[in-house]
């Protein structure tokens, strides 16, 4: 097919489905004041982004970045799916700029699918200045981002950069910050137990609920029970 972002915008349009599209705008949330307001599908599955994404796998990152900029959500699910291959694949200098072109355009990354299938790959964890930033940073999704991406170093056994940004949100009013910041704090739990139940010693009285729940879902069910209760 031809590789520029209409073409592949219309080849999405043809594979869409009304219902399916009706369904994603309740799944996630894009009702007035919710989290997701305003998006809008197509009614694709994943399987089917991907195996576009497959077909325009040579895509420019000018195209990619137009594709960034669609109303339509699986055009930028597809512009990601892309953008994370293109990074595993490249030298150095391909990853910096598809991690320039992430950064600069983190607005329309705008749903938790969209975050977790690549804040990890393209923003990674090496640069700590950064991830402080975007976890302080206003936006909902940034802050996911800086979680999120401390999955990089995760996968490596490096767990200071997901336990530093975890304590950074434990206040954070988001319960999509709450259940991202768990889920990584039970990744770490998963690689060193004894360092995650540090943390919780010092955070989890303060930690959300959410947070907490998520964190200890991999713990024997007499002591997640402890930690709920708040005696341990």
């Amino acid at each position: 097919m031809t590789v520029n972002a209409r073409a592949i915008e219309r080849r999405l349009r043809a594979l869409g489905d009304r219902v399916r599209a009706r369904h994603s705008l309740r799944f996630f949330r894009t009702g007035p004041g919710e989290y997701g307001e305003g998006d809008r599908f197509l009614g694709l599955t994943v399987p089917q982004v991907r195996a576009v994404a497959r077909e325009c796998k040579a895509a420019t990152l000018d195209v990619l970045e137009q594709l960034l900029q669609s109303p339509w959500h699986e055009a930028r699910l597809l512009a990601l799916v892309i953008l994370v291959e293109q990074s595993r694949r490249g030298d150095a200098a391909l990853r910096d700029a598809i991690r320039a072109l992430y950064l600069r355009n983190t607005h329309p990354v705008n749903n938790w699918d969209l975050v977790d299938c690549s804040a990890a790959q393209i923003v990674g964890s090496g640069d700590g200045a950064l991830l402080d930033r975007l976890a302080r940073s206003s936006s909902l999704w940034e802050r996911r981002i800086a979680i999120i991406a401390t999955f990089d170093s995760i996968r490596r056994n490096e767990l200071g950069a997901a336990l530093r940004i975890a304590a950074m949100l434990i206040g954070d009013g988001a319960d999509l910050i709450h259940k991202a910041a768990g889920w990584m704090l039970r990744e770490v739990g998963k690689r060193d137990r004894a360092a995650e139940e540090r943390f919780l010693r010092k955070y989890a009285r303060r930690m959300p609920r959410t947070m907490l729940r998520y964190a200890i879902e991999g713990f024997p069910q007499r002591l997640r029970r402890q930690y709920l209760a708040g005696r341990r």
